[in-house]
């Protein structure tokens, strides 16, 4: 594969794109008693859409963003809501490991380009998660340090800003359009690869090259 990016920074998305993001699974199994398994789909599809809008206003925890989503996501459906449920999740979060083809993708570049992580997480759920990954980072943020989530821009300004750096700088890695790679676009940062793990739609109009995996990073860096 030939070289199309030379950048100063990668960073990346972690949850979904890096690590195998279980908000779905976790759901399904609480709300087994509850929601008929023709409707589960729906559901967790449901609970995604109320977390996205959950982190769209002024910054809180993200035990909270759970909290609300979850309870928004039951009281649509009209199904009882346990705060058990809720709690359950959220301390599930740190336990998530990587994709299959996430760490030995990663070990092809982490000694050749510095690697940066920006998170829609809190600081002490997301140190365990960057553990799994087992290569070093050169800088881990989180929308509790930035007091904002993605999709907002605010993340992405405080990344920028952090290292001193300019938007061009980077090549940042999502599996997410709507909330990483439509945001990047905005920022300024022109360079981006989709890594398209089936959970969202691309959007080609954004501009982005696409890979399957993690292990298709190190070919559009000429490595």
């Amino acid at each position: 594969m030939s070289i199309v990016f030379r950048p100063k920074y990668i960073s990346f998305d972690c949850y979904g794109t890096l690590i195998n993001f279980q908000m779905a699974p976790w759901a399904r199994r609480l709300f087994a008693d509850r929601i008929a398994a023709d409707d589960m789909t729906r559901f967790c599809a449901d609970f995604s859409a109320f977390r996205l809008d959950e982190v769209l206003g002024d910054w809180k925890p993200y035990q909270e963003v759970v909290y609300n989503a979850l309870l928004r996501t039951a009281n649509r459906w009209k199904v009882p809501f346990r705060e058990a449920d809720a709690a359950e999740i959220y301390a599930a979060v740190p336990t998530w490991g990587p994709h299959p083809d996430t760490v030995a993708g990663l070990a092809r570049i982490a000694d050749k380009i510095p690697l940066v992580i920006l998170s829609n997480a809190m600081d002490h759920q997301l140190v365990h998660n960057v553990q799994k990954l087992e290569v070093p980072f050169h800088r881990v943020y989180t929308a509790q340090q930035a007091k904002a989530y993605k999709p907002r821009l605010r993340p992405f300004e405080y990344m920028v800003q952090q290292l001193d750096a300019q938007p061009e700088d980077f090549l940042h890695v999502s599996s997410s359009m709507r909330y990483d790679l439509m945001s990047a676009r905005d920022m300024g940062i022109r360079d981006k690869v989709f890594v398209n793990r089936g959970h969202e739609p691309g959007v080609p109009a954004y501009g982005y090259a696409e890979i399957p995996d993690i292990g298709g990073l190190a070919g559009l860096v000429g490595l």
